[in-house]
């Protein structure tokens, strides 16, 4: 039998993981290893069923819209249907964004290409541009459970930090990482903070045209240049939608649609990716003695949801897996983590249930080296 498992005696967050054959007696206790798990075997893309996954969503998503006008035309009991529809909408919103995840890891389709065509369609589906995305969150990826160098989703703020704050700021602070603070920030994140990013990084481009070669860089992230392509193009795209949706619709009936899809979908996969990496026991290492591999699985959550939550998040709730090997598409984590389950009994696992109590972690504890919540801090 083989066990993952934590070691006493060390500071909380900083356990190594270890590998114990107990087949064996006597056998000297090792830190587990990458190489421990089975992984390349699952690498493999297969571009038939990526494609599949693409119709599959795509297609649902374009009949659900077309169903919108029909529905609101009709008699006041019929509109009601109007509630199925944005709910199913909202999922196949987040499946897109899953999907498109995949793409920007180039595992979806064995062919590089086929990826960021893909990753671009759904990137102008979801309104976000897909490469610069990505690559914000290939720096998550090198960094996961690395408390000095990534702060997560929400740019949680160390216990030193949160303790310079005046009493007014640390409320805000409070009320700012609130679950219900998911919905306003999905609708910022999706619908608003790419138009901004495009704007802020043309002016950007523009001032340092102006100032020349010998003037100090701008302070914000500079886009590459395909960055920028991408961040120009998704933008022109997805306004010329909203513009085409507004005549066929109507305004009201497609931004009163269009609002509440974004904003859910995005508090949907917002939330995932918090409870993923948030949650009590969770790995929080700083620079020193930061390990890629057990910040992949002790710092990465597995959730357990119904098979139809699993379909439309693309399979991600098996995070430990995708953070050792990225580049496992998603319809073969499944299999890759049952087959290395031995091996992932010190991950962490969690219901429905406890994504609520997982909001409490909003601080780190850098001399622990632990997330704390806001009681903890005092």
């Amino acid at each position: 039998m083989v066990l993952c498992r934590w070691l006493d005696g060390l500071p909380s967050g900083i356990h190594p993981l270890t590998f114990t054959d107990f087949q064996a007696p006597g056998t000297a206790t090792r830190p587990l290893r990458r190489s421990d798990f089975e992984l390349e075997a699952y690498r493999k893309s297969d571009n038939r069923r990526a494609l599949f996954q693409v119709i599959s969503t795509l297609a649902p998503t374009a009949a659900l819209w077309w169903l919108v006008p029909q529905v609101a035309a009709g008699p006041p009991l019929e509109r009601l249907l109007l509630l199925p529809i944005l709910v199913l909408l909202v999922l196949f919103s987040s499946r897109s964004f899953s999907l498109m995840h995949d793409c920007g890891h180039r595992s979806l389709f064995a062919s590089r290409w086929l990826n960021q065509f893909f990753g671009f369609v759904f990137g102008v589906v979801n309104g976000i541009p897909e490469h610069p995305w990505s690559r914000g969150h290939a720096y998550h990826h090198n960094h996961n459970g690395n408390w000095d160098r990534y702060r997560g989703p929400s740019a949680l703020l160390s216990l030193d930090q949160f303790r310079a704050l005046s009493p007014l700021n640390q409320r805000l602070y409070a009320i700012s990482r609130h679950p219900l603070m998911l919905l306003p920030g999905g609708f910022f994140y999706l619908v608003i903070k790419p138009r901004i990013s495009l704007i802020l990084a043309l002016v950007d481009r523009i001032a340092s045209q102006l100032k020349g070669p010998d003037a100090a860089p701008a302070k914000r992230y500079q886009p590459t240049q395909a960055e920028l392509a991408d961040l120009v193009a998704n933008n022109v795209l997805v306004l010329a939608s909203w513009w085409a949706m507004g005549q066929w619709l109507g305004v009201g009936l497609f931004w009163s649609c269009y609002a509440i899809v974004m904003t859910f979908s995005a508090a949907i996969f917002i939330c995932i990716f918090f409870v993923q990496h948030n949650y009590q026991g969770s790995y929080a290492s700083g620079n020193e003695g930061w390990s890629y591999l057990e910040g992949a699985v002790a710092g990465s959550s597995n959730l357990e949801l119904p098979w139809i939550l699993n379909w439309f998040s693309a399979d991600i709730a098996f995070h430990s897996i995708h953070h050792l090997c990225e580049r496992i598409p998603n319809y073969r984590l499944r299999q890759c983590h049952e087959r290395n389950a031995h091996l992932l009994m010190a991950a962490k696992r969690l219901t429905l249930s406890d994504i609520p109590g997982c909001f409490r972690y909003i601080l780190w504890d850098s001399k622990d080296l632990r997330l704390i919540s806001l009681a903890e801090a005092g």
